[in-house]
C-alpha cells in the first residue's frame, strides 16, 4: 500500500477525504474488487465502505460492474486529472465572465467614483506604495506599463524577460502601436540578449547593472528591493515623483552610455 504521507498528499490533490482516498487507491491497486475485498485492502471499516464507494461513484472516481457479487473498478488517474482540470477551467471562465459583468454594474461605478474622489486631493509627488507577492507586482506592473504615454524604460535580467516572454511581447506590441518609446537594458548572457532582441523586435542593451526596475514616462518607477526565491517573497516599491524619477533616469542613462 502507498505510504501514509503520500496518501495524505493524494487526498489533497484530488479533494477527497481519507476514507475515499484509501478506497480509491485500493480499487486502483486491485483493478476490480468487491466490497469485502476493498474493506480488506483499504482497512476502511466495512460498514463505511458502502457509503464511500457510493460517494466515489458519484464523484466519478469509480464505476460499478453489475453482477453478483457487485464489484467496483477504479477510474484511471489520468482521466480524473483531465476532468478536474476541465472543471477548474470551466469554473474559472464562468468567474471571469461574472467579473466582467460587474464592471457595468451600478455598484462598481460607485466604487470607481469613490476611488477618484479619494485620490484627487492627494498630491502626485506624495504617492508611493509597497507591493508584495509576484502576482500582485506583475499585475500592477502590467497596468502602469500599458498606461505609458511616451516612454518605458526596463532594466532587469534576461531570465526575467524569458520567463514572461509572452506578456512582454503582447505589451510591447500595444506600446508600439501607441508610438511609445521602449528602452531595455538587460544583464545576463550576450547570446540570450540577442535572441530576445530578435523575438521582441526591440533594441536591447546589455548591461552589468544588477538591478530590476521599470520607469514610465520619467514620472513613475517601480523597482524591486527583494528578488524572491528560496522562500523569500518578492517586494517592490512604486514611486510617482517627477523629481526623483527624472534624476534616477538621468543616472541610469549615463550608466548605460545614452
Amino acid at each position: 500500500m502507498i505510504a501514509q504521507e503520500l496518501t495524505s498528499r493524494i487526498k489533497d490533490y484530488f479533494d477527497l477525504n481519507l476514507y475515499e482516498t484509501k478506497v480509491w487507491l485500493a480499487l486502483l491497486g486491485k483493478g476490480m474488487a468487491s466490497v469485502g475485498e476493498v474493506a480488506a485492502i483499504s482497512r476502511v471499516p466495512r460498514s463505511r465502505v458502502y457509503d464511500v464507494l457510493e460517494s466515489l461513484e458519484k464523484k466519478g472516481f469509480a464505476i460499478v460492474k453489475m453482477g453478483k457479487p457487485v464489484k467496483y473498478l477504479g477510474i484511471k488517474p489520468q482521466i480524473i486529472l483531465e476532468r478536474i482540470k476541465g472543471d477548474i477551467r470551466k469554473n474559472a471562465e464562468e468567474k471571469v465572465r461574472d467579473l466582467a459583468k460587474i464592471r457595468e454594474s451600478e455598484e462598481f461605478l460607485k466604487l470607481d467614483e469613490l476611488y477618484r474622489q479619494g485620490i484627487n486631493p492627494v498630491k502626485r509627488e506624495d504617492i508611493s506604495a509597497s507591493l508584495k507577492g509576484k502576482s500582485n507586482i506583475s499585475n500592477f506592473l502590467r497596468e502602469i506599463i500599458q498606461n505609458a504615454k511616451r516612454e518605458v524604460i526596463i532594466c532587469t535580467n534576461v531570465d526575467e524577460i524569458k520567463s514572461k516572454l509572452k506578456l512582454f511581447s503582447q505589451t510591447f506590441s500595444i506600446l508600439k502601436k501607441l508610438n511609445v518609446k521602449i528602452k531595455i537594458a538587460l544583464s545576463g548572457d550576450s547570446k540570450t540578449v540577442r535572441e530576445l532582441e530578435e523575438k521582441l523586435s526591440v533594441k536591447i542593451k546589455r548591461t552589468e547593472i544588477n538591478a530590476k526596475f521599470f520607469i514610465i514616462d520619467k514620472r513613475e518607477i517601480l523597482f524591486y528591493i527583494s528578488r524572491g526565491g528560496n522562500g523569500i517573497e518578492d517586494i517592490a516599491i512604486w514611486l510617482n515623483s517627477d523629481f526623483f524619477v527624472e534624476s534616477f533616469t538621468s543616472l541610469f542613462e549615463k550608466a548605460i552610455g545614452e
